[in-house]
């Protein structure tokens, strides 16, 4: 299998990484011509609760240079969804299949407008992986991947897919219910990113303040209810004890979106609470703890070059 990962982030790093330990060819594409160089000349480097170790990854900036691909992975941003699949739709064939491993909600429907429903596989991870810098990777928790279709149906590449994650020790399993996972996902971010890239605490610190704790309970409340509208099947029973037990699990981990806050860099709040704010404004439920959330980190993008002095 011919494999092409869309997207050097801290995911998509790690993914090549462990990946390159398989029989199958790995290629990580990255629109940027000199860090792919870079990246083929110095590799990934890993560090964390995997060990210390290096791996030699292939990586090109051209999707025409690349032939006969059987997976493409997206790794990169929600906001970055359209450019990756726009970069990567040479790549697709008759027999290509498209796995979206990302945050948020609505990257399978943006997927499938480019390439079609039938080629593409959503996908939920729960690793924790932190970029140190270009190549550099640090493997934080571990954590299972879980991939599907928005139909239920497993075709047999989706089989083999497993396989490969699974024998390189990236635990995966299939699931015929993606949609609830996804949204399952979402709403343990909806607790916990926001508040954390506001107050520029670890996961497990916002169960150390009353405050935070409120806020994460009525973000989560909100997200829950909506849920309920939806009629959508989650994949616990009680989530805000699920939000707060990924808290306490993930208590030292560094969230992806104050990662991005502290690198002065785009989040993806439009697409984790801003989906709460928008399916609440078709639903008429309020959600004025999650709009909130949303107006304070795109305040903090947008000043993230304007002094703080007074």
């Amino acid at each position: 299998m011919r494999i092409v990962i869309v997207g050097p982030g801290a995911i998509g790093c790690l993914l090549a990484a462990f990946l390159s330990k398989s029989k199958e060819e790995v290629v990580l594409l990255d629109k940027d011509k000199a860090r792919a160089q870079s990246l083929n000349q110095h590799g990934i480097s890993v560090e964390g609760i995997s060990g210390n170790w290096q791996a030699k990854v292939h990586a090109c900036s051209e999707a025409k240079d690349l032939k006969d691909i059987d997976l493409v992975i997206i790794a990169v941003k929600s906001y970055d969804t359209k450019d990756a699949i726009t970069l990567a739709k040479p790549l697709v064939g008759e027999n290509t299949r498209i796995v979206t491993l990302q945050n948020g909600i609505g990257n399978i429907e943006v997927i499938a407008e480019v390439v079609g429903n039938d080629k593409v596989i959503g996908g939920v991870t729960n690793m924790g992986a932190t970029l140190l810098d270009t190549g550099k990777v640090r493997h934080a928790g571990r954590g299972e991947t879980t991939i599907g279709r928005l139909d239920g149906k497993i075709p047999v590449e989706m089989r083999y897919i497993r396989e490969i994650f699974n024998k390189v020790g990236l635990q995966t399993r299939i699931s015929r219910d993606i949609k609830g996972l996804l949204w399952s996902k979402l709403i343990i971010n909806v607790g916990i990113n926001a508040l954390t890239a506001i107050t520029r605490l670890k996961n497990g610190k916002l169960l150390e303040f009353e405050a935070t704790r409120r806020i994460l309970r009525e973000a989560v409340s909100e997200a829950t209810r909506i849920v309920k509208r939806k009629r959508i099947k989650l994949i616990y029973d009680d989530p805000l004890t699920k939000v707060e037990a990924v808290c306490e699990a993930t208590s030292g981990n560094v969230s992806s979106m104050l990662q991005d806050v502290l690198r002065k860099k785009r989040t993806e709040i439009d697409y984790i609470n801003g989906v709460i704010v928008r399916q609440a404004q078709e639903l008429g439920i309020p959600a004025p703890v999650n709009s909130v959330l949303v107006d304070l980190v795109k305040t903090l993008e947008s000043t993230y070059n304007v002094s703080n002095t007074a």
